[in-house]
């Protein structure tokens, strides 16, 4: 019982990352968006580079920061990542070392053995 709560409070853990991961990612190109509106609508309107240069550096300012929370979320994520290597019953379990392939199959004959 208690190792399924804790295989569901994990599983919620990680949905919830990636559903953060996922949201700053959009808001990372719906940002992008709005800046390349913002440079059409002032093209268009041919009033020069002065009338939106505070806003877009107000945007610059939004984006910058939230490039910087994506790297915290991703940092967050691999150290959770960590932390579960020492949650009895998220721990990964593995046997034989992982740097090698599969040892070599024994050249053995078989026998049947009553």
């Amino acid at each position: 019982m208690r190792k399924h709560m804790i295989e569901d409070a994990a599983y919620e853990v990680a949905t919830q990352v990636r559903a953060v991961e996922d949201s700053i990612d959009a808001t990372l190109a719906e940002i992008a968006e709005l800046q390349a509106r913002m440079m059409r609508i002032n093209s268009v309107a041919h009033v020069g580079p002065a009338p939106i240069h505070a806003a877009l550096q107000e945007l610059s300012a939004a984006l910058g920061s939230l490039v910087s929370a994506r790297g915290s979320v991703v940092g967050c994520h691999r150290q959770l990542a960590e932390a579960k290597q020492f949650v009895p019953g998220l721990r990964t379990v593995s046997w034989g070392d992982t740097d090698n392939d599969c040892p070599p199959s024994a050249q053995t004959e078989l026998r049947i053995v009553a």
